[in-house]
């Protein structure tokens, strides 16, 4: 399992941002190997978003980033902010939730 963080600096409205990113994840979520994401605002700076998501490995999210129709979907964002990403392997964890039997 792989850790990929995306941070995104608004250059347009934030709420057309967050619509044109739950198009992109939706595309995304049909993609083999997601596992889940969150999509998160900075509180001291609404023009801030970060999204971490998890992969199952990290050629299961490049496939999906280099799939011939991601450039369509990830467009209307590209268009609203910059973006910086990187891919991470974990390390240490700590989860609070009893996992489900």
């Amino acid at each position: 399992m792989i850790t990929f963080v995306n941070r995104f600096t608004l250059t347009g409205d934030p709420e057309e941002f967050e619509k044109a990113f739950d198009s992109t994840a939706a595309f995304l979520r049909e993609q083999p190997g997601l596992i889940k994401y969150t999509l998160s605002r900075q509180l001291d700076d609404p023009a801030s978003y970060i999204n971490i998501a998890l992969w199952e490995s990290a050629d299961a999210l490049r496939a999906a980033l280099g799939h011939p129709d991601f450039g369509n979907h990830a467009k209307a964002m590209r268009g609203l902010a910059e973006s910086h990403g990187a891919i991470f392997s974990p390390r240490l964890s700590f989860d609070s939730q009893p996992s489900e039997a």
